[in-house]
């Protein structure tokens, strides 16, 4: 059992096509109907948040998809916009036009600029207890330890002032283990598996998160006993096939097919389990492996956001 919604900021991540944005959408509902005021965030708007939902776009002023359940993307000129108002006190009328011009080349001299307004406005929305849980949909493996590592590369380059000032509070936020963790998804794979392990040492590393969890998302049950597995061998050889062919009058081509298809689900289904202990292995024995089961059905769209959100659930 673990009380990973107890936290209040979670970043989930993972290859690209492992379904972070699914367990993401599903740990927000989840989140929500246990009673939270809970927001999803997409750092990268592809639609996709909006797709799981099926609530159309999720501006980055949020949209209430459901009881206390809000889903927004990020704009970084509209983070940028927030922060002058909020934070750096200087009156924004209209579109930043020339301060916008001039972030972007900021921007391209200094990396960690655009990330430390993308972490600075989920950090921003936990110290102002607005939500009760922010679920972040955060960038792949390739991207995310540089946005999460951002915060401590200003802090050790700017000493004093407002920019310092704002990554104090920050990194106060996100080193505290209590309160953020990252999420890690994967599929019982080779190279999401490989990824998974490299990304899990890196966060320890590289950034002030720590890590929550891993989730194994597709993960196929066992479809057949052993038992089960000796009858198919002696059924599928070519006298019984031909015989069952014979007495039920179907075609023997077909029969057979059947056979190599149970023995394909028995061959992937041992490959997984090779991958989830290699994985098991590859990642500190105190963080919990949660197992997400495949979907034989539909898998985008709110029907499957539930299905994935009553797994965590019994999972945790």
């Amino acid at each position: 059992m673990i009380d990973l919604l107890s936290r209040r900021l979670l970043f989930v991540t993972g290859k690209g096509g492992v379904g972070k944005t699914t367990v993401a959408a599903a740990l927000g509902l989840l989140a929500a109907e246990q009673g939270k005021r809970t927001l999803v965030c997409e750092v990268e708007p592809k639609g996709d948040l909006s797709v799981a939902y099926e609530c159309g776009s999720t501006p980055f002023h949020g949209r209430e998809v459901s009881a206390r359940l809000t889903a927004m993307s990020m704009d970084t000129e509209a983070s940028l916009r927030e922060y002058l108002k909020m934070i750096a006190r200087v009156p924004v009328i209209g579109r930043i036009g020339p301060v916008a011009k001039a972030f972007d080349l900021v921007a391209t001299a200094a990396p960690g600029v655009r990330e430390i307004l993308t972490i600075g406005k989920l950090c921003f929305e936990v110290r102002e207890r607005h939500y009760d849980l922010v679920v972040v949909d955060a960038s792949s493996t390739g991207q995310v330890v540089g946005q999460l590592a951002a915060p401590t590369g200003i802090n050790e380059l700017v000493r004093v002032g407002l920019v310092r000032n704002q990554t104090d509070w920050m990194l106060d936020i996100l080193r505290d283990r209590q309160v953020t963790g990252a999420v890690i998804v994967t599929t019982p794979e080779e190279m999401p598996v490989s990824e998974a392990v490299d990304l899990a040492s890196r966060l320890e590393r590289e950034t002030p998160v720590g890590l929550a969890c891993v989730i194994a998302n597709r993960v196929l049950p066992e479809l057949f006993s052993t038992r089960e597995e000796l009858v198919f061998d002696k059924l599928s050889s070519p006298r019984m096939t031909t015989q069952l062919a014979q007495e039920a009058g179907l075609d023997g081509a077909a029969i057979r097919s059947v056979f190599a298809s149970a023995r394909l689900a028995v061959t992937i289904r041992r490959d997984g389990v090779a991958h989830l202990d290699r994985l098991r292995a590859g990642i500190e024995d105190s963080v919990p492996l949660l197992y997400l089961p495949y979907l034989f059905g539909r898998a985008h769209g709110l029907r499957a956001i539930r299905q994935v959100a009553r797994s965590l659930g019994e999972e945790m």
